[in-house]
């Protein structure tokens, strides 16, 4: 989950536009032919707000999902990036464009963020359609993978008594979509079931877990060959960067408001 700033609006879609000279190397082709698996150490890009740049020299892109049109992922991927489909699955949003169709049984509690309310998980017979349609859109917009975001409702007062053991159904139906559709899925946050799910994952992004003590739990993503995207808010790069290296992160800073300013390790 964010920890402070949702993901803004974008005020215009970003037009395609040419790209010169020759793509770079697909940063992790799959050998079986399914879908993408990145590798640990891909330097990436997070933009969730303001005019896209789609010149950051780096292999992998996260962006948002609705906000960009089919065009976006093409040209990113002229450039040879992969792209990373941003979707909050775990929270409602009321400016999205499909947030009538959720109907008032499955809105709890707001997690934070303005027009931001919890899912209730368990509700499967519910969300389940609507997460297809969600991952139908990212596939056919021609997108790489996913991160599903707001994925650790069972830890926060959402008005509705969640376990562990529906969040952990609600993971794997989620991936399950997502591989169904030849998208590779990510783990946001939720370090405490990284045992439960590294299995059924394919990458893990998270935030600030240098500032919070915590990027030691995410090496197993590492060991087992599974890319671990990671950003930091407040501290300088000098305090997180040299143990990030050690784990095999793929780290930068980034301003709260996830623009396009960057600083990578």
């Amino acid at each position: 989950m964010r920890r402070l700033l949702p993901p803004l609006l974008a005020a215009l879609l970003l037009l395609a536009t040419a790209c010169a000279g020759p793509p770079a190397p697909d940063p992790k082709p799959s050998p079986d032919g399914g879908h993408w698996r990145p590798a640990p150490g891909l330097a990436w890009q997070w933009q969730l707000s303001g005019r896209l740049d789609p010149a950051v020299d780096v292999p992998v892109y996260d962006i948002d999902g609705f906000d960009h049109p089919a065009a976006t992922v093409a040209d990113l991927h002229r450039r040879g990036r992969k792209v990373i489909c941003y979707l909050s699955t775990g929270a409602w949003e009321e400016f999205r464009p499909d947030a009538d169709r959720f109907p008032e049984a499955v809105l709890g509690e707001g997690n934070g963020w303005e027009g931001e309310r919890w899912l209730d998980i368990r509700r499967t017979d519910v969300l389940e359609p609507l997460m297809a349609k969600r991952l139908d859109m990212c596939r056919d917009k021609g997108f790489d993978a996913v991160e599903p975001d707001n994925m650790d409702g069972y830890r926060n007062r959402t008005g509705f008594p969640l376990t562990a053991a529906d969040q952990l159904r609600y993971h794997r139906l989620i991936a399950r979509l997502a591989h169904d559709r030849g998208l590779a899925v990510g783990l946001k946050n939720d370090l405490d079931q990284i045992p439960q799910l590294l299995p059924d994952v394919d990458f893990a992004v998270n935030e600030q877990c240098a500032q919070y003590a915590e990027c030691d739990r995410l090496a197993p993503f590492v060991a087992a060959g599974k890319a671990v995207f990671h950003a930091e808010y407040e501290l300088p790069t000098a305090r997180f960067c040299p143990h990030a290296r050690e784990l095999g992160l793929s780290s930068m800073l980034k301003r709260y408001e996830l623009d396009a300013w960057r600083r990578p390790c």
